[in-house]
């Protein structure tokens, strides 16, 4: 195992050398700490926004949900498609939005929109809550792939201590300069090393075709709806397409970098690039069922592929598809960390502790919100174990709450803030109670988040209707905004046409 060891040190050696040469180009600003200034390009921004997308939660997850789920994970290339299209539509006119009124945080657009401090602290508090979960299962994660490389030379705790001191450092020192940068390398192994993977693995069995006609004979319950244990069925299909777009877009780290980019042009291909990568689920598939017929009944499941790649692959090939997952990982608790960290400086204390805060005490005020971020989600991957994509559809069905209110500012002139807040609660309440209390069931088999989503849009739009308006200036600022938006949109697609 020592070439195992090997690579996962030059795994972390890269990023620290990346945060550091970052650090030297970038300005002493916490705007640019905190989006680059946004000047992000479009090759970075489109493989921060594709690694901050794909996670543990998608490279290990996708695996165990296969393994012991059957095909209802397959909605994932649906839920790209959705993700791309929504990321057009929606992060758009969040980039034209933050451009024009200098907005950082989710809370800035949404507390400015409906003129409300009690909405930008919700929001604020919504984004910070949900997202530890999530940065609990890249720690996770990666701390798995760390120790199964390593032959279990690197235990669990410490490979999740490894993973959690090298995001700090490279964060720390390069914010989210160096995180695009590190995920431009990092995405290009993860997308790769995936599908290299299955079709790999796969020949143990005779190949792809062969594995579906084992599959069909001996395993035929894995192969359509709902699943080997009875419990994944359309209702499971639906939720999960729905809540895992919805939950990532509305996603603090998501956020940030629509606010980044340059350019919008971004936007406009977006929907065809991250449909494009989809493709990479394939090679789930081909791991998790060739898991199914070689190695059947494995306990924890989100190590099915790190050990069907150390069974089957030569070591260092596969400590290197083992060091994609683990940037999967990584590409995703490093966003989050950092934007995490942005919440609490810019939406708490430069709002409410210290309006006036120099440029240098902000960013200080980050790295050590990092650092605290991270201690927590550090010892919930030690001590809250559990199967990441049940705690991602947690941490999603929290932040997609978020997409009723934002909807409503960028399509509703008549939404106001009462209903932005009772819709909010409202959902956040169903979503929780409908998780974590025994005896209440969800219906149909749909994720508690989607009965927030149904409770917090009824909510959003009655109480709108049954109370006063906002001011009419704030209505009369947006309004003009967006038909600038529009506007742009509609020269360009003229200029394209003549």
């Amino acid at each position: 195992m020592a070439a195992g060891v090997i690579i996962i040190f030059l795994f972390m050696t890269i990023p620290l050398i990346v945060g550091f040469i970052a650090a030297r180009k970038s300005k002493n600003s916490s705007d640019d700490f905190f989006i680059q200034g946004r000047g992000m390009g479009s090759v970075a921004a489109f493989f921060t926004v594709a690694a901050t997308w794909w996670s543990a939660f998608a490279f290990l997850g996708s695996n165990a949900s296969f393994y012991t789920e059957g095909p209802v994970y397959l909605t994932a290339f649906a839920w790209n498609i959705l993700f791309g299209y929504l990321y057009y539509v929606i992060g758009k006119r969040i980039w034209y939005l933050g451009k024009t009124f200098d907005y950082i945080t989710p809370s800035d657009l949404l507390g400015d929109f409906y003129n409300s401090e009690s909405v930008r602290i919700l929001v604020g508090a919504i984004v910070t809550i949900f997202t530890i979960p999530y940065l609990q299962i890249q720690l996770t994660g990666g701390a798995y792939l760390i120790e199964v490389t390593s032959g279990g030379a690197i235990p669990f705790w410490f490979a999740a201590l490894l993973f959690y001191v090298v995001i700090i450092i490279y964060v720390w020192v390069g914010g989210i300069r160096a995180i695009a940068w590190t995920d431009v390398i990092y995405g290009t192994l993860l997308f790769f090393g995936l599908l290299f993977a299955g079709l790999y693995i796969s020949n143990v069995v005779g190949g792809p075709i062969a594995m579906f006609d084992q599959m069909s004979q001996s395993n035929p319950e894995h192969l359509t709806l709902p699943g080997p244990e009875g419990s994944s069925g359309y209702g499971a299909w639906i939720s999960l397409c729905v809540i895992t777009a919805l939950g990532a877009l509305m996603g603090p780290q998501l956020w940030l970098r629509m606010y980044a980019v340059k350019s919008g042009k971004l936007f406009n291909l977006m929907p065809l690039l991250v449909s494009f990568i989809a493709i990479t689920y394939i090679g789930s598939v081909l791991v998790s069922w060739t898991g199914v017929l070689t190695m059947p009944g494995v306990e924890n499941a989100d190590q099915i592929l790190p050990l069907l790649v150390m069974e089957y692959l030569p070591i260092v090939i596969g400590a290197i598809i083992l060091a994609g997952g683990a940037s999967a990982a990584m590409s995703t608790a490093n966003s989050q960390i950092h934007a995490v960290s942005t919440v609490v400086t810019k939406d708490f204390y430069q709002r409410y502790k210290n309006p006036n805060a120099p440029e240098h005490q902000l960013k200080q005020v980050s790295r050590y919100s990092i650092l605290i971020f991270s201690i927590i989600a550090y010892f919930l991957a030690l001590f809250s174990p559990g199967i990441l994509v049940t705690i991602g559809l947690i941490a999603f069905g929290g932040t997609a709450q978020l997409i009723v209110p934002t909807i409503g500012a960028l399509f509703w002139k008549r939404s106001n803030a009462q209903g932005a807040i009772y819709g909010l609660v409202g959902g956040i309440a169903v979503t929780v109670l409908f998780a974590f209390v025994p005896f209440l069931t969800s219906q149909f088999g749909l994720d508690p988040a989607m009965w927030g989503l149904v409770i917090n849009a009824i909510l959003f739009v009655v109480v709108t209707l049954l109370t006063a308006p906002r001011d009419q200036k704030v209505i009369d600022r947006f309004d003009r905004a967006l038909k600038d938006f529009k506007d742009g949109e509609e020269n360009k697609e003229d200029q394209t046409v003549a």
